[in-house]
């Protein structure tokens, strides 16, 4: 950073519009993207998968809450895990404020993980955390939307995530589905989102994206290395 260009401030603002414009355009790009996505085709959820929730054993028709659409976070955390996902606790981290302002807008947003529902309790109590979270356990929500795998798929070489087969190090990946049910009660799967495109969830990513170091992970063994959960920073 000690040899970065310094410029006049009109020499600045000069290439400050530059970039300007080409912010404008990704704008314009990520909107027609939005558009594109909400167009996609749906796909009607036949299992009714029932979950373990803080109000007892629920329908994914249940978890709508009385709303059209809903988000389904699902959070990387084994049934044998210590601990919940560090990445996925980061993501989560965000989740509280938004809820409300999703909840006015027609949106219900939850979290699910193959944790027993008293294991989650316990985590999300220790992180401070409100949104509601559910447990899939014995259910086979999260294989069918690809973000759980056996050790024996693993000890095979590859897993389906992410729209592709390939390797993948643990049995939970992360991952976000979004459903809407008519007024028919009946349920339809619209997106879901995995790996990288999971960004869009990380406000401190985008602050990050702003500061002059970025997200300063190049020099990292991995993207994340830096992350802890929030009580372990040394500080």
């Amino acid at each position: 950073m000690t040899n970065h260009k310094v410029l006049s401030r009109d020499e600045w603002t000069e290439a400050r519009k530059a970039l300007l414009a080409k912010e404008k355009e990704f704008t314009r790009q990520r909107d027609a993207l939005s558009q594109a996505r909400r167009e996609l085709p749906w796909v009607k959820v036949e299992p009714a998968y029932e979950f373990d929730g803080p109000d007892g054993r629920e329908t994914l028709a249940d978890l709508f809450d009385g709303r059209s659409q809903l988000i389904v976070y699902h959070f990387m955390y084994g049934p044998e895990w210590e601990s919940g996902c560090k990445a996925c606790s980061f993501m989560a981290d965000h989740f509280d404020p938004a809820v409300v302002h999703l909840n006015h807008r027609d949106v219900t947003m939850v979290a699910a993980s193959r944790a027993p529902l008293d294991v989650l309790e316990t985590f999300k109590q220790r992180m401070g955390w409100r949104f509601k979270w559910v447990s899939t356990l014995g259910d086979d929500f999260n294989r069918d939307f690809h973000v759980s795998f056996s050790q024996a798929e693993l000890d095979g070489g590859e897993v389906y995530y992410n729209y592709k087969s390939q390797q993948f190090p643990v049995t939970e990946a992360p991952g976000a589905s979004v459903f809407t049910k008519d007024a028919n009660g009946d349920v339809f799967h619209t997106y879901s989102v995995y790996g990288r495109g999971l960004d869009m969830f990380l406000t401190a990513y985008h602050y990050l994206d702003m500061v002059p170091k970025g997200r300063d992970e190049d020099g990292l063994s991995f993207s994340m290395e830096w992350l802890r959960l929030r009580d372990e920073y040394k500080d």
